[in-house]
């Protein structure tokens, strides 16, 4: 993340996020699949990582073997197959909204899972207590943990969808994007950016 000043001295805190150039590898229509949709490809990788089948569907649109493709429904920018699509769609001042996986943390208490505070204190016969979970529920009725009780387990790796993210400033040299606030994911993480 990074700052962004402006001409009243206000700090804007942005993402840089990288945003093409995307490659326009297959071109669906209603009459050919039943909807419409622009299947793109992003981000370079070697021949010799890449299976037979997708170095056929790229050589379609004459392009090299791409790490990541990503189909777009009803997409409202006419393109063919080929063609490449950079930051140019974007304007600043539009709002956009980013899709993308937050940071695993692996399993973890309910302390910084969900933010309990333990039982009790450390005194009064109270041994190894400061960061447990404590009651769950009853014992005979009704004899089972209620679903969504908030206990221990796996945090974060899950699909985030953050909305009304600015765009603040587009470098359009290096096809970069700077939003304001935050996005799903560590540093060079794939994430989807949406008008």
């Amino acid at each position: 993340m990074t700052s962004v000043f402006a001409a009243d001295g206000k700090q804007t805190a942005c993402t840089i996020i990288e945003a093409g150039p995307c490659v326009v590898t297959q071109v669906k229509t209603n009459d050919t699949d039943g909807y419409s949709a622009l299947q793109l490809a992003f981000g370079d990788k070697k021949e010799k990582h890449t299976i037979q089948a997708e170095l056929n569907h790229f050589s379609k649109a004459n392009t090299s073997a791409k790490k990541f493709v990503k189909e777009f429904r009803d997409y409202s920018i006419e393109k063919s197959l080929g063609e490449t699509i950079t930051v140019d769609i974007f304007e600043e001042g539009d709002k956009v909204e980013v899709v993308g996986t937050t940071k695993g943390k692996g399993f973890q208490g309910v302390v910084k899972r969900h933010g309990f505070s333990g039982v009790g204190e450390g005194s009064h016969g109270q041994h190894d207590r400061q960061r447990a979970p404590g009651s769950i529920g009853g014992s005979s009725y009704p004899a089972r943990v209620f679903k969504g009780m908030r206990m221990a387990g796996q945090m974060g790796n899950d699909r985030v969808k953050v909305k009304g993210l600015k765009v603040v400033k587009i470098f359009a040299e290096k096809n970069y994007i700077l939003v304001s606030g935050s996005v799903p994911g560590h540093n060079g993480s794939i994430v989807l950016i949406q008008k």
